[in-house]
Formats: C-alpha cells, structure tokens, sequence
C-alpha cells in the first residue's frame, strides 16, 4: 500500500526536523541531561513539527539506547511507539475529547506506573478545544504530575489556552518554516524517491505551503501524479492556481480602469477551472508584493518570487499608486470573506473586479484618498483649471480705458523678499525634528518607520513635513491616529500645538538665515586694511 510522502518523510530524531533548531537543540539537551520537564506546551501554525517533536520526545525520554539526546530508532521501545503498539504513550486528539469524563478517565489511567516504558507520555493535540471542565480537571495533575508521567500539550490557538495552563507547562513556539529551507528539503525528498523536479517549482510549491513542510509534501504528492517531472507549470496545474501571468495582467486592467479586460482574464481562467478562493488569496499576495516593492529599499528578503518576477514586480509598483494598492488589498480581503459564504463565487469575484476598476465604487479612506491624488494631479498639470473667460472687444475696452487715471509703473526691480512671498511663503527649518522623530518612535513605530528620512518647516502655527515615502503621504491623508501620534510628538517636544502638511517646494521657500554682522563688519574691515583688536 503506498504510503503518503508527509508520513513516510516524518521526522524520526531531533536532526531530521527541519527549520526549529532553536527548539530541537533544546530539547536534545533536555534528554541528554536528564533535566526534562514533565509538561510542554508546542504551539504554532499547522505543519510547522509540533506533533513530530511530540513523538521524538516520547521515544527519547523512553529509548533504551539514546544517541545524545536523540531516539536511536532501533530498540523495541522506538519502534513499538513508531507503530503505536506500545499503549504507555497515548496521542490524545483533544477537538474530539474535551469533555471532563475523558480527562477524569486520562488522570485515573496516569496514576498506575507504566507496562513497558519508563514513561507514560500523554499528547494533547488541539488543547485549546478542551471544555472548561476538561480544563479544571486537568489543572491538579498537570502541576504536580506522577514523577513517571509527561505530558505534552499542541495547539495552533494559543491565546485560547488559559493562563493557568500557561504557567504549569514549559512552552516553545514553531516558526513558520522559510520558503528556501522548505524548498530545499523537497529536493532531497524528490531526489530520495528519483522526482525530477526543478528548483523554481520546489520554490512555488514552499510558497503555497504557507510554511508547513506537511502542506508541502502533500502538495509535492499530487504534483507527483501528474508527471514525472514537476515544474512550475505542473504545481500550477496540481494547485488550481492562474500562474503569476493572469495577475500581472489583472493588475494591469483594474490600474487601468479597464473592468472588460479583467473580466475577459477572470474568463479564460474560469475555463481552466480555477479556483476563486485560492485565486483572490494569490491576487492580495500579489498586491501585497506590489506594497512592500514600493515601501521597503531592499524588498528582496520580504517577497517570494522568481528573479524575472522580481523584476516585474518592480515595474509594476512604480505604475501603480500606493492608494490603489491599498485599496486593492482591501477590497480583496472582504471578497475572501464572501466568497466563503456564497454559491455563486464568479459573481462575487466579478464585482470585486469591477470595484478595483474605479475606486469610487469603494467605501474605504483608500479609495478616497486615490480621488483626491487624481484631482491634485489635474490641477498640478492644468488639466482641472477653469476654461478661460471670452475677452471683451476692443470697442468695449477703449473707453473703459481712457477714463482710468495713469497708473504709476512699477519698480523695475523687485527685492528678494517680495519675490518669494509672491512664489509662496518663507518657511523655516525646525531644528528640533530629530528630538520629535526620537518622541515619536516610542509612540507609533510604524508612522516612524516610514519617516526615517524626513525633515520639517515651520511657518507660524504650520509645520511642513519633507518625507518623500509614500506610505507617510497616504496615512497622513488618510489616518486621524497617525495624525494625532505626530502632534503628540511635536506638542512633546515644543510644548506647542501644530497643523500639519506636507511640504511642496514648488510653493515654500526656506528662507536664508542672517548673516551676522559683526563678521560682516570684520570682512569690510579686513578688506580696508582697518587693523582691529579683538578683546
């Protein structure tokens, strides 16, 4: 009988578990001493090796042969917890045992001494589940245990877990496992069972995963089936997905305001059976993808992509504005709510394709705020400016003319000062921004972030922020709380209150410090050959 990859390639010792060194040299350690605890609580998203790490510790706790601190794998203890014949360690599901009779039953059990190990180990998976009742039987025997019991606590909800349970049990938390170490080890596992598969499809498929290695070898099973060799193309084909090229193209259309073009996409995919569900999901990955190229200098690190797709996106997100992406996210994010609840998903995502089309179909500040960088676009470039008033004729203006007393002309020159109030107003530069950044750091870190490289003006009771990042811009527009955490920082500094704005230098002029006199004075002086004394 074939066997399924996520049971066949399951960890069997602390090694093999892939991408939680920080937990399994601990628990190593642990065994090895002696100095293991009798309760642990793993907590983590799905696939990440909370059940695995279970089972290992049972049988290194119990293993007759110990290497280090890891199972040997090879006594008749290891194997008989591998096949479930030894009944000293019961892995105990608890979404569907969480009543207080099978914890009253668990306690009763665990105070008779073990048949064949050394420990009785009890897993709980899925502890969160447990009734209040479960919960109040379970506390007693969990804080002071039998010396010849453990327990081991999962769950994937931890803050459902009491406190009380908290503080009886030593806790480690599972990291999601990164896209390269997941890719990595479905090229071993591929090259194990003779797969040809090539690095960008074990990438697409460590993505996907979401950063479970069981998610990733049940999806590498079913890529399997379809051929002997796996590419991208295939995963695609396994996974229901569009591939990244339908989305570049959908982002494209709705930028565009072109709701034809993206509903004749969304069709051609709809023929190949796509799924709406894991479509939307890969449409706000993308736009996520979008945000982070336009807000962060090396996005790199922060997107899973290949190089040509990289490469994309960084065209892409220059096209775009900031507020639509943002608006995009969430519009789809709501869609992905809805999808769950209607029979009729191609509606629903063909509306959703039609809101991100024209931003004025949306309710969020998002959609707002992209009408009101349109409209300061317009009047910037003219395009929004009054049409020009017919002139009157020459016959009509004559007279009007003649009867006026002589204006005196004006001064062939100008001082600076005129000049550059008749451009926009003096501002000044604030000298105490840096102070203000440090305020602000301790009280929206995020709004910091995004300000690292700004400086500010003040002219009177306006203070004009230089921040050339367009995530500052958007949320100052956009966000009451981002506005009042930065005149709380200012008011914290300054003892003064503010309005705020951005600064335009097409419109503000810095105005020039004076110079001092005394050195003016100085350098007349030297120009005369004046000898001066200085006390």
């Amino acid at each position: 009988m074939y066997q399924a990859l996520y049971r066949k390639w399951r960890p069997r010792d602390f090694d093999d578990v892939v991408g939680q060194e920080h937990i399994t040299v601990t628990l190593k350690h642990e065994v090895a001493s002696g100095k293991f605890s009798h309760a642990y609580l793993f907590t983590g998203s799905r696939g990440t090796g909370k059940t695995s790490c279970s089972k290992i510790v049972a049988k290194a706790v119990n293993c007759l042969h110990p290497k280090d601190g890891n199972p040997c794998n090879e006594c008749e203890i290891c194997r008989g917890i591998d096949d479930g014949s030894i009944l000293d360690v019961a892995e105990i599901d608890a979404a569907s045992n969480n009543g207080v009779d099978n914890i009253r039953q668990l306690r009763e059990e665990a105070y008779f001494m073990p048949a064949v190990a050394k420990y009785r180990v009890y897993i709980l998976d899925e502890c969160h589940m447990l009734s209040p009742g479960a919960v109040n039987a379970l506390l007693k025997i969990l804080e002071e245990p039998p010396e010849h019991v453990i327990f081991i606590l999962a769950t994937t909800e931890i803050h459902k877990v009491l406190p009380t349970i908290l503080s009886r049990c030593q806790r480690f938390d599972f990291k999601r496992i990164k896209s390269r170490t997941i890719a990595d080890r479905l090229l071993y596992v591929c090259g194990q069972e003779q797969v040809v598969i090539d690095d960008d499809a074990a990438m697409l498929i460590a993505r996907l995963s979401d950063g479970g290695m069981r998610d990733a070898l049940s999806l590498l099973d079913l890529c399997i089936s379809y051929g002997d060799a796996i590419t991208g193309e295939v995963v695609t084909k396994a996974a229901g997905l569009s591939g990244q090229e339908p989305l570049f193209r959908m982002a494209d259309a709705t930028a565009a305001g072109n709701p034809s073009e993206a509903l004749v996409i969304l069709d051609a995919l709809s023929e190949n059976s796509v799924d709406y569900v894991r479509l939307c999901e890969q449409l706000v990955s993308h736009y996520r993808n979008l945000m982070i190229a336009r807000t962060v200098k090396e996005p790199d690190d922060l997107i899973q992509a290949t190089p040509e797709d990289l490469q994309l996106l960084y065209k892409q997100a220059k096209e775009i504005p900031l507020a639509r992406v943002m608006y995009s996210i969430d519009v789809l994010q709501e869609t992905m709510g809805k999808l769950s609840r209607t029979a009729f998903k191609r509606t629903e995502f063909e509306m959703a394709l039609i809101r991100l089309c024209d931003a004025r179909m949306g309710n969020g500040m998002e959609g707002l705020a992209e009408r009101i960088d349109k409209l300061e676009k317009m009047i910037r470039t003219g395009a929004g400016t009054a049409a020009p008033q017919p002139v009157q004729s020459t016959a009509d203006v004559r007279p009007v003319l003649q009867a006026e007393p002589p204006v005196a002309s004006a001064k062939p020159e100008k001082s600076a000062k005129s000049a550059v109030q008749a451009a926009g107003k003096e501002v000044e530069p604030f000298s105490q921004w840096a102070e203000v950044l440090s305020e602000l750091q301790k009280i929206n870190g995020a709004l910091h972030g995004a300000m690292i490289d700004s400086c500010a003006y003040t002219s009177e009771d306006m203070m004009l922020i230089d921040c050339k990042n367009e995530m500052f811009l958007t949320l100052l527009r956009t966000s009451m709380a981002a506005k009042e955490s930065l005149r709380s920082a200012i008011l914290s500094v300054t003892g003064q209150k503010y309005n705020l704005g951005p600064y335009n230098p097409e419109k503000h002029a810095v105005a020039q410090k004076a110079s001092d006199p005394l050195m003016g004075m100085l350098k007349k002086a030297s120009a005369l050959s004046v000898p001066v004394d200085l006390k």
